[in-house]
């Protein structure tokens, strides 16, 4: 029994010391570097659909006003 003990104890001890530390700080290192490139992506596309909104907020506007000015009371019939 105690030589299974010692079997087990050895290789777990070796991945515990060397293996795990090493395999954390890598998959850190990658999510930290993964989250800075979506926060730069994000950033981009961000703008890209607040111009969007902007674009479309105007073409509502417009039509708005070329509604008012071809049927005044189109909005009361909503």
């Amino acid at each position: 029994m105690s030589s299974l003990v010692w079997a087990l104890s050895v290789p777990l001890i070796v991945f515990m010391v060397l293996v795990a530390p090493i395999w954390l700080v890598l998959h850190y290192r990658a999510q930290r570097r993964h989250l800075a490139d979506t926060e730069v992506g994000g950033q981009a596309q961000l703008q890209a659909l607040q111009e969007r909104a902007e674009q479309l907020e105007q073409r509502l506007h417009t039509l708005e006003l070329l509604l008012d000015q071809d049927d005044p009371h189109w909005r009361e019939r909503l």
